[in-house]
C-alpha cells in the first residue's frame, strides 16, 4: 500500500505526509529508515504515527495540504471528505470498505479464471488489500 501511494506521488515531484495505521505503524517507520538511507532530501517523505481522530483529522483539515488519499472504512472516509471540504476544498481520493471484485466475463477461459480466483483469495492467507473476495460474473460463467 505504501508503494502504491508513494511511488506515483514522488515520481510526479510531490512531497508526502503519510499517516500510518495505528495498528501497523512499524512497517512505515522502517520504510522511513530506507528512504533516509536512499538519500531523499529531508521533508520529501514525512511519516506521522497517530490516531485517526487526531493525526488524520489534522491532515484532512490542514490548509496547506492540497490532496488527501485515504484507504479505510466508509465512516472514516466521510469524515476525511468533510474535513477536506471545510478546510481548503482539497482533492480527495477514497478507497473505502468492501472487498475487491473478481469479474469473470463471457469470453474468459473459465478453468483459468477459477484457478486464478482461488489463488487471489488464498494468497497470503487472504490478508491482502486486493484479495478477490467476491466474484460477480456473467450468466454463462455462473451457469458453468
Amino acid at each position: 500500500m505504501l508503494a502504491w501511494k508513494l511511488g506515483p506521488l514522488l515520481a510526479c515531484g510531490n512531497v508526502a505526509v503519510l499517516k500510518t495505521s495505528e495498528k501497523t505503524p512499524l512497517s512505515a517507520l522502517l520504510l522511513a529508515k530506507y528512504i533516509k538511507e536512499a538519500g531523499f532530501p529531508p521533508g520529501v517523505v514525512n511519516i506521522l504515527s497517530g490516531y485517526g481522530p487526531t493525526a488524520g483529522q489534522a491532515i484532512s483539515s490542514h490548509m496547506r495540504i492540497r490532496k488527501v488519499a485515504f484507504t479505510g472504512s466508509t465512516p472514516t472516509g466521510r469524515r476525511v471528505m468533510e474535513a477536506a471540504a471545510k478546510s481548503n476544498l482539497k482533492k480527495v481520493s477514497l478507497e473505502l470498505g468492501g472487498k475487491s471484485p473478481n469479474i469473470i466475463f463471457d469470453d474468459a477461459d473459465l478453468k483459468l479464471a477459477v484457478e486464478m480466483s482461488v489463488m487471489g483469495v488464498m494468497f497470503n492467507a487472504g490478508q491482502t488489500l486486493l484479495c478477490e473476495g467476491r466474484g460477480p460474473s456473467s450468466k454463462r460463467a455462473s451457469e458453468e
